[in-house]
């Protein structure tokens, strides 16, 4: 019978191979049993050298290959100017024995030529749109609107940001005294933003378009303004969800209204409340677009120390999750106002988003962009903060008031 010997006092060399991989011997256990054969034999097992690693000890002479595209890693300085072998073979016993100085090293010298790549393939790829754009119009006065016009103007005095507005008296006070007195009356706005009620001299010029429209006006809105849009304008838009009857995204509802299938689009969403937005709080948002280019320019210019913006191609995902989560709030306001408990409202939320994220994937979503900004932190901030206003149309609609009540007294239009 074949067995495998267990040796209990390994040689040298055999406990160097073995030890890294298989634990100590047992010394009760003398014989392994590995197959029946006629002869009694003996397998010894010898291990292969382990192949060069780029983060073990470095060779003087043969300098190891770099993980990363920047080629090969430099021979050791140290080593070149001290030729003497006992010296080298006395640092390669301390680099063993110590945890490897060369290793560190090596690791080092990688990470200092991906970062100088990376450096590089950044300053090639920046096209320095905040620099390039002269012009920014945003279309609607309201809260979104306005905190995002603060914003765009706040990182460049030198840009026009012209904000179209229905409300005359909205429109001088912003010109005048720098304040939306309806939506923000206590916060000053930049002196580069410019409000307008004529729509030809807000899109003159512009480089490009913030659509904070709500989705129910948008499509006659967008139709009486069509003739003033340029047709390589890029649109970003700022409303969440669906027209009714038709059940037509932002995305759709922008390029059929404008008459214009190739009009340049992206959408903006995520967990943003326009008061914490305009008082430079830490803000995250994703951007969507089918053109990559187009994501990474509104990145470029919208990005700033407070607010982070991420990019994705999935705007289907985007715009479902944007839209659904406004139903889910109302329900998670009846909710609270009924005083159900929180076994219920947590019950709710995790099947509202398993609903949002089944309907979304059949639609053709991504289920990571469902679990994102967009999704689960939209979800979130809607469902479980006092600000929201369709958690507060619920909230009212849970403690007995009538909708036409609610809504006649609300200052905002709610998201649906």
């Amino acid at each position: 019978m074949a067995t495998l010997l267990a040796d209990p006092s390994p040689s040298p060399s055999s406990s160097s191979l073995i030890s890294p991989l298989s634990p100590s011997p047992n010394p009760r256990r003398r014989h392994l049993p590995l197959l029946s054969s006629p002869d009694t034999r003996t397998l010894r097992i010898r291990l292969r050298p382990k192949p060069f690693s780029p983060f073990s000890v470095a060779s003087p002479t043969s300098p190891p290959r770099c993980p990363c595209s920047a080629g090969t890693l430099d021979a050791d300085p140290a080593s070149e100017e001290n030729p003497n072998p006992s010296a080298s073979s006395g640092a390669a016993a301390g680099a063993k024995e110590g945890g490897g100085w060369d290793r560190r090293r090596a690791v080092r010298i990688a990470w200092e030529k991906l970062v100088r790549w990376s450096r590089s393939w950044r300053s090639k790829n920046n096209s320095d749109v905040l620099e390039r754009t002269r012009k920014v119009v945003v279309l609607g006065g309201g809260s979104f609107g306005t905190a995002m016009a603060a914003h765009v103007a706040s990182k460049k005095a030198e840009m026009e940001v012209s904000m179209l507005v229905r409300d005359a008296h909205i429109c001088r006070a912003i010109n005048e005294n720098h304040f939306n007195c309806k939506y923000f009356p206590q916060h000053k706005l930049p002196e580069n933003i410019v409000a307008t009620t004529n729509a030809k001299d807000a899109l003159a010029g512009a480089d490009f378009c913030l659509h904070a429209v709500p989705v129910q006006f948008s499509s006659p809105f967008l139709e009486g303004i069509s003739q003033h849009v340029d047709p390589k304008l890029p649109f970003i838009s700022l409303s969440k969800g669906l027209e009714l009857n038709t059940l037509r995204m932002m995305s759709q509802i922008i390029p059929h209204a404008l008459g214009n299938p190739r009009q340049p689009i992206s959408v903006l969403s995520g967990p943003s409340f326009a008061v914490e937005l305009v008082n430079k709080l830490p803000t995250a948002m994703v951007v969507a677009s089918k053109d990559k280019k187009l994501a990474s320019a509104v990145q470029q210019l919208l990005a700033s120390p407070h607010l982070r913006i991420n990019t994705s191609g999935d705007v289907t995902g985007v715009e479902i999750a944007g839209a659904l989560k406004n139903v889910l709030a109302i329900a998670a306001g009846i909710v609270e106002g009924m005083h159900l408990g929180n076994n219920c409202m947590a019950a709710l939320v995790a099947q509202g988003c398993s609903e949002i994220r089944w309907l979304a994937t059949k639609m053709g979503a991504k289920p990571t962009t469902l679990t994102g900004l967009s999704g689960s932190g939209d979800i979130m901030l809607t469902c479980f903060v006092n600000l929201s206003r369709n958690r507060t149309v619920g909230l009212r609609l849970g403690s007995g008031e009538k909708l036409d009540d609610i809504l006649s007294s609300m200052n905002q239009v709610e998201e649906v």
